[in-house]
């Protein structure tokens, strides 16, 4: 089973919360393909058994716009069909109103989202790793139904 992690970061906190992800789905036997939006492809997520997408609250609580939106658009527009998706991201202020947002687009899209949205606000802490580790194990198993 192979699991796709695709994360945008300016600060490094959504960065370290997509390695404790990455981390989690391996411990769970995952195969996991890490990578920044930048170097990713939307072809890779869509041949991965499941996907975990990561990007922080920007402007006006918005993904990145740049790298992390087109990305999302094309994914959008090539429909998820059921694909198990985990989303996680970090901010600084305002409620996470992106957070629901992009959860809702993901399931017009055709995702089986496996949470809410996990965000952090600012730097993860040590136990917000273990919680993004314990997604990731949840991912994986949604993935082997297990």
């Amino acid at each position: 089973m192979t699991i796709c992690v695709v994360y945008w970061s300016g600060t490094g906190n959504t960065r370290a919360m997509a390695e404790a992800v990455a981390e989690g789905a391996r411990s769970a036997g995952a195969a996991v393909e890490l990578s920044e939006v930048g170097s990713a492809s939307v072809e890779s997520v869509l041949a991965a058994d499941g996907v975990a997408l990561g990007c922080p609250s920007m402007g006006a609580e918005i993904l990145e716009e740049e790298e992390m939106e087109p990305f999302v658009r094309r994914l959008e527009a090539s429909g998820l069909k059921g694909k198990p998706l985990l989303l996680f991201g970090s901010y600084d202020w305002g409620d996470g109103q992106w957070m629901r947002d992009w959860a809702e687009r993901m399931r017009k899209a055709g995702a089986a989202l496996v949470n809410d949205g996990f965000i952090v606000n600012l730097t993860p802490s040590a136990s917000d790793a273990a919680a993004l580790a314990e997604a990731g194990r949840s991912l994986a198993a949604s993935v082997s139904g297990k």
